[in-house]
């Protein structure tokens, strides 16, 4: 971008008399922040909801060791005042998505810059820069990948305006019945976790399929009763969470109706083992009489507390398995009756029954078990973050910030940075930016859909579910007359 000694000026005062609002303070933004505090942006609010975790300290240089635990917008303040003490932040450890950041609070921007890791504050964020004309600088990154692009209301696409890839899922009675890979082991022990401990889903269900398809088979009174309720004695199904409470969360009652029982009752549907390998029931109490040595006993214990890169043996997971599932108990009885907790990769016990869970599966089912540290990226869905693609985006951000200050909102661009140059030996390659998409419904000039519907046969959590339900990006509003 070529500019006049004057136009410097103008920019120069531009930049030092603006408004920024950073939405995120993790890796790419805190490059960010040291990059415009650097170039001359002086008044600048950043707000995130996460604290700081031992595993970012290799990427996010604003924290050291010290401060794992802090809020990392707070930290990420108190580290850039220490190279421009002059600056004015305001840090905010929060949700952007809180009701309290509505459109008027995004109207004191001149700017805003999007550093964040998920699709919903993602979505969030654009419809409030929307609804206030402001502009929004979109980033994000993925392993050696990037990406930056400007989103300007009736000029540019919205980040809505062209349908996202959604989430990979796997078929309901591979993951409770027939299980082939580790991923579909700790998908089921996710769903374990908000089954046992969370908001039961219906869809999350971990307990052997009886309608799979592959199956056909009647089962014997016997295998029922394998995997029914053991207060009544009789065959009625009744939920996992319901049986835990029964149990009291018995850590080995839960074991044992898990890796045993339910996996004795996937045996009785003996089509399904015809081409495959049977899975193995694992017992508590034989794990815990084998016969290991004093040496290999003392090995199994002290592996808990093991660092994440290695695997242990499957008693050793049986007693992680046990441990969480003691703490986790714990921590729902403190929130009292009707709390639910939230699974969640950076909550140590959570990963752990995750962990030991997914793992036990593994192993019943003849997989090569995984490192802890293997499980949280698959379960966090997490591609490893790289320092220098954090610092290029961050960098281009800035730059393409420079651009809508200086008045050139035409040479504005969506940037890629590639893993391996082009064909044009081109490692960041510019793009001009698309105009709206005229079939959006988030900024696009059609903002309304009329839906009619028989009010004596539909109920407004039917209509809420179907809408909500429905990848359509719609923002929903009922008028009820």
């Amino acid at each position: 971008m070529a500019v006049t000694g004057a136009l410097r000026t103008e920019l120069a005062e531009a930049v030092s008399g603006c408004r920024v609002l950073v939405v995120g303070a993790g890796g790419i933004g805190c490059e960010l922040l040291k990059n415009l505090l650097l170039t001359g942006f002086t008044n600048l609010d950043v707000i995130d909801l996460d604290t700081i975790d031992v595993s970012n300290l290799n990427r996010q240089f604003l924290f050291q060791k010290k401060h794992v635990g802090r809020s990392k917008a707070q930290v990420a303040k108190e580290s850039v005042l220490q190279f421009c003490p002059g600056a004015s932040i305001t840090a905010y450890h929060d949700s952007i998505m809180n009701a309290e950041y509505d459109v008027e609070f995004f109207r004191k921007f001149t700017l805003v810059m999007n550093a964040l890791d998920n699709r919903a504050a993602r979505n969030h964020v654009n419809r409030m820069c929307l609804a206030a004309d402001i502009p929004l600088i979109e980033s994000g990154t993925a392993g050696y990948l990037g990406q930056v692009t400007v989103i300007k209301k009736g000029v540019t696409e919205c980040y809505e305006c062209q349908p996202k890839p959604t989430q990979k899922t796997f078929p309901g009675c591979t993951i409770r019945n027939t299980p082939s890979e580790p991923i579909h082991c700790i998908v089921w022990a996710k769903y374990l976790f908000n089954q046992l401990f969370g908001e039961e889903d219906a869809d999350q269900e971990v307990s052997p399929d009886t309608a799979d398809p592959e199956a056909s088979w009647e089962p014997t009174e016997a295998a029922a009763r394998a995997n029914a309720s053991e207060e009544d004695g009789d065959v009625k199904r009744v939920s996992t969470k319901q049986w835990a409470k029964s149990t009291g969360y018995d850590p080995v009652k839960l074991f044992n109706k898990l890796f045993k029982d339910d996996i004795r009752y996937l045996l009785t549907m003996d089509k399904l083992w015809r081409k495959r390998k049977a899975p193995v029931p694992l017992d508590w109490s034989g794990l815990q009489n084998s016969d290991k040595g004093p040496a290999e006993q003392k090995k199994a214990s002290a592996a808990l507390g093991l660092k994440d890169q290695q695997v242990l043996d499957v008693a050793g997971y049986a007693q992680l398995f046990s441990q969480s599932v003691k703490t986790l108990r714990d921590q729902l009885s403190t929130k009292g009756d009707g709390a639910e907790l939230v699974w969640d990769k950076d909550d140590p016990p959570a990963m752990d029954f995750v962990t030991a869970a997914a793992n036990l599966r593994m192993y019943i089912f003849s997989m090569n078990m995984k490192s802890r540290f293997d499980i949280k990226s698959m379960a966090g869905n997490i591609i490893p973050a790289i320092a220098t693609t954090n610092a290029v985006i961050s960098g281009l951000i800035v730059l393409e910030g420079l651009k809508i200050l200086s008045g050139s909102l035409e040479q504005c661009r969506t940037v890629f940075l590639n893993k391996q140059p082009n064909p044009r030996k081109k490692l960041l390659v510019p793009c001009v930016l698309d105009p709206p998409n005229a079939n959006c419904y988030v900024c696009a000039s059609r903002p309304e859909v009329t839906v009619k519907l028989n009010v004596h046969n539909v109920t407004v959590q039917t209509l809420q579910d179907k809408v909500d339900g429905e990848p359509t990006g719609y923002i929903v509003s009922a008028d009820f007359q």
